[in-house]
């Protein structure tokens, strides 16, 4: 199969959602029916597994899956030998130590000596042994909240988003150890053909991330502060300059960062921009 890549992709939640839709915006089709474990593309040289996230790292590190979207918790868990060619941005969280609400918190010094439930034993093992923490590490694969509860540990080291979780078993956040998000993984060994379409996919999903970090921003302008508001969207190149049918003033067309406008946005007001459009835009090639 040197004309097509695997790519693994975790088969549900919310991880599976953000790295199909980022696949879908790289105008790759194929279809996912519910239940559905393999898939090929229509337009792409490229077929779809789905697994457990957990199972990812093995699975193309062993070269069944030449690709992987995999959360970094569980790619550093799993230690496998891979390649990890892009950081996606998206289903970030982070790996925290928790104890029972109503016990006071010293510092990680709380844990030595202590029982410590987790799914992530690799992790939380490397965070003590760096802090020179002491603790029983109790492995168990789901439900890690209920731990301190029925007296299995007195904390617990687990995945955060909200943190909501925690709150609704009793628990509070008291230390984080590890931030996660969703990175693209490679097998060590691809063909040369198999990385020519690797590089192919990736060229689409850049642009696409990096069309999703900037916005098209078009404003008017007197003439007399054209330096002026160059100077603060200067663009990717410079920007353009269309005159108004009004005498002395211009349309300014530029491309930036959503952060690099908001934190310019008073600056161009004052220097005489009006009727400021910001537009989103859909794919950026650079």
């Amino acid at each position: 199969m040197e004309n097509i890549i695997r790519i693994a992709v975790q088969k549900s939640g919310r991880l599976s959602e953000d790295s199909l839709s980022l696949i879908k915006e790289c105008g790759i089709k194929f279809y996912n029916g519910t239940g559905k474990l393999k898939s090929t593309s229509t337009n792409f040289p490229i077929e779809f597994l789905f697994l457990r996230d957990d199972d990812i790292p093995g699975y193309v590190s062993d070269g069944v899956a030449d690709l992987g979207i995999v959360g970094e918790n569980e790619l550093v868990e799993k230690d496998k030998e891979v390649n990890v060619l892009k950081k996606l941005g998206f289903s970030k969280c982070r790996l925290s130590l928790a104890i029972p609400k109503g016990e006071d918190y010293p510092g990680i010094n709380y844990f030595d000596g202590k029982n410590i439930a987790t799914s992530y034993p690799k992790i939380l093992g490397d965070y003590l042994k760096s802090k020179n923490i002491k603790a029983e590490i109790h492995e168990i694969s789901g439900s890690v909240e209920i731990a301190p509860s029925i007296g299995l540990a007195e904390g617990i080291c687990d995945i955060v988003s909200s943190g909501s979780t925690l709150m609704m078993n009793g628990l509070k956040e008291v230390e984080q150890i590890f931030k996660s998000e969703a990175v693209l993984i490679s097998n060590k060994y691809l063909t040369e053909e198999k990385r020519a379409i690797v590089d192919k996919l990736l060229f689409r999903m850049n642009a696409v991330q990096t069309g999703k970090s900037n916005k098209y921003v078009l404003l008017n302008a007197p003439n007399k502060s054209l330096d002026k508001i160059i100077s603060l969207i200067p663009g990717m190149r410079s920007p353009t300059i269309l005159p108004l049918a009004q005498e002395g003033w211009s349309s300014v067309h530029s491309v930036l960062s959503e952060d690099q406008f908001w934190e310019n946005i008073e600056e161009l007001r004052a220097a005489g921009a009006e009727g400021i459009l910001v537009v989103p835009i859909e794919k950026m090639v650079l």
